[in-house]
């Protein structure tokens, strides 16, 4: 995955927590995972307005990490990027882009990765296809799919 920061059209905010440290002084590498996750959550629910928890659930099949530059407790502005890149019958890949502003407010890149999901029938405990509003909604909110 090579980055561009104009490819993601979504960004969150990161909140570095003094939990996050290791003894090195910088956050810990399994805490990036962490952000991935908490990034994929709210792109979620901003790309598929139909998107619910509580009825629609996809397994992690596959998640990569790439760390580029440390992340210390007074970065400035710490966000992820997340974008679906990729979408096959019944699982999508989703990228993510860690990064923060410098001091002349140019991006830094912490970290890129990748993750594969995989959707599931919760009570069957089965792959299943992609539903159709859901392939709609992200073709929509990312056009480039």
């Amino acid at each position: 995955m090579e980055f561009n920061s104009n490819s993601f059209r979504f960004y969150h905010p990161l909140e570095i927590r003094w939990s996050d440290m290791d003894a090195l002084g910088h956050v810990n590498n399994v805490m990036y995972i962490d952000y991935f996750q908490i990034g994929r959550g709210y792109y979620m629910n901003q790309a598929s307005k139909t998107w619910d928890w509580f009825k629609h659930m996809f397994v992690i099949a596959n998640i990569s990490c790439n760390y580029i530059k440390e992340i210390k407790l007074d970065v400035k502005h710490p966000r992820i990027g997340v974008r679906i890149s990729k979408m096959g019958s019944k699982s999508f890949e989703i990228e993510y882009a860690i990064v923060s502003e410098g001091e002349n407010r140019e991006l830094i890149l912490h970290a890129i990765g990748t993750s594969i999901q995989v959707m599931i029938d919760m009570k069957e405990k089965k792959t299943i296809e992609l539903p159709s509003w859901m392939r709609e909604e992200i073709t929509s909110y990312e056009p480039e799919l």
